[in-house]
């Protein structure tokens, strides 16, 4: 994709692939309000060399499905989510990919198990690629995980 082609139209919510971490048709939000992409994780431990291991939460409903996946800590984030409470986010990074586009990206690592959605694409992830039209769903994807895969 070049600077001259059109921005890809996409749902506020659509499924994607981490295939980096081998997670496929994860359910995600496309929040342009958020700066940096999130996923939910259960818990996260601290490795030599600044790398993590953590528990991906890549399916809540209708059974709890969970993937261990260990990646380097390239930064940490202080955010002041809804919640209003600062927290400390580990940030690693990965390929997106969304329909037959590619793109590697920060992901914060944080707990969203009372969230539809078990992750969220911000707008960095979504810069100079896609243009997200709010009365859609589903636009470059399926709403349905494909089977046999998380």
């Amino acid at each position: 994709m070049t600077a001259s082609d059109p921005l890809i139209r996409i749902g506020w919510r659509e499924r994607v692939d981490l295939p980096a971490w081998g997670l496929t048709g994860v359910r995600a939000k496309i929040d342009t309000g958020a700066r940096t992409s999130v996923i939910d994780v259960a818990e996260i431990e601290y490795l030599d060399e600044g790398h993590v291991r953590f528990e991906v939460v890549w399916r809540q409903t209708p059974e709890r499905q969970t993937k261990w996946i260990e990646a380097e800590a390239v930064r940490t984030s202080r955010v002041k989510p809804s919640t209003g409470e600062l927290q400390e986010r580990v940030v690693c990074k990965t390929l997106l990919r969304v329909g037959e586009i590619e793109r590697e990206i920060e992901v914060g690592l944080v707990c969203r198990k009372n969230m539809r959605c078990r992750m969220l694409i911000g707008r960095k992830a979504l810069d100079g690629l896609f243009l997200v039209d709010p009365s859609q769903v589903y636009l470059v994807t399926s709403p349905r995980r494909r089977k046999g895969r998380p």
